[in-house]
């Protein structure tokens, strides 16, 4: 129990959406947001102030609760509403992880056993074929035999790993490495069955036998793009937030800002582990994230993004 207390506290410190200690009721929450639709214009702010304000929990209800109340869906109210990235943003954090999640399919190798469950069950019913049948459908060669067990694989969540198993894996890893057998069934496995704790145990052990980093030695072709997808698989699986970063630092840069891309981060991790995405932005770049957002976006969809982002001032 002592165990879980303390995992549930660090993942909460993990996460950068803040709650207000005091939480109106959902039936006020909801009156307030049919408010923010009635009239000449949007208040977009009032929709800003409760939605960026409430957890996955507190908004399902609110998803519930507004169509029992109004007999209409509170999606479909907002997509009316709202706008460009702003309105996608705001459809993106609403929507139920689970569901989200099932719109952003090449998300879900990310997400624990029980997620990618609920995941593939929420896939499955909004579009009555499983994410597996798309995944098969849409990839060719070593893509579709890397993405598949990744898809349909659950992954052991704990601590505890085997040592023994590590040593082998990491010589196993090396072997097919050295030997550019990038897409080896045994290479695949690994990579897609193990869980984060294994994984970083073996990786870290490839280091310490070979000297080299694994990300390293996958870069013998920068430009093979299914290297640079098992690269983003160990970087995924080992330390997600230098992964989630530097999609953040390609997403924001000079040449232009991929609000895309820059959605998908912030709806997904903000009550995942932004705070340490955050950390290492601001670690790699010398530039808080938060700044980094005002910067490079402008007007309601730049204070949703500080609102999920832990802003203090959204």
């Amino acid at each position: 129990m002592k165990r879980d207390r303390k995992q549930r506290k660090k993942k909460k410190t993990m996460a950068t959406l803040t709650v207000p200690k005091t939480v109106p009721s959902v039936s006020e929450d909801c009156e307030q947001l049919r408010k923010a639709f009635s009239g000449w214009g949007t208040n977009e702010g009032l929709i800003i102030d409760i939605l960026g304000h409430r957890n996955a929990e507190q908004r399902k209800l609110i998803l519930q609760t507004y169509a029992e109340a109004y007999g209409e869906d509170l999606l479909k109210a907002l997509d009316k509403e709202l706008s460009n990235d702003f309105e996608r943003l705001v459809l993106l954090w609403t929507l139920d992880p689970a569901e989200r999640d099932a719109l952003l399919a090449n998300e879900a190798t990310k997400r624990s056993a029980n997620q990618l469950l609920h995941e593939r069950q929420a896939y499955h019913a909004r579009y009555k074929k499983s994410l597996e049948e798309d995944v098969a459908q849409h990839t060719t060669g070593d893509f579709r035999k890397l993405l598949l067990p990744f898809v349909s694989s659950y992954r052991y969540k704990g601590d505890e790993v085997n040592m023994t198993l590590a040593k082998s894996e990491a010589k196993l890893l090396h072997e097919k490495i050295s030997h550019k057998a990038y897409n080896d069934e045994d290479l695949i496995r690994v990579l897609a069955t193990r869980s984060r704790a294994q994984i970083n145990t073996t990786v870290n052990h490839y280091k310490n036998e070979y000297g080299n980093d694994i990300n390293k030695d996958l870069k013998a072709d920068p430009k093979d793009e299914f290297l640079t997808l098992l690269r983003a698989t160990v970087k995924c699986s080992v330390r997600p937030e230098r992964y989630f970063e530097k999609v953040l630092r390609l997403t924001i840069n000079k040449r232009g800002t991929d609000e895309g891309a820059l959605t998908r981060v912030v709806t997904t991790r903000a009550e995942v582990d932004l705070k340490i995405i955050a950390d290492e932005y601001q670690r790699r770049n010398s530039v808080p994230l938060d700044r980094a957002i005002v910067k490079d976006t402008h007007g309601d969809y730049e204070k949703m993004l500080l609102a999920l982002a832990g802003h203090m001032e959204a």
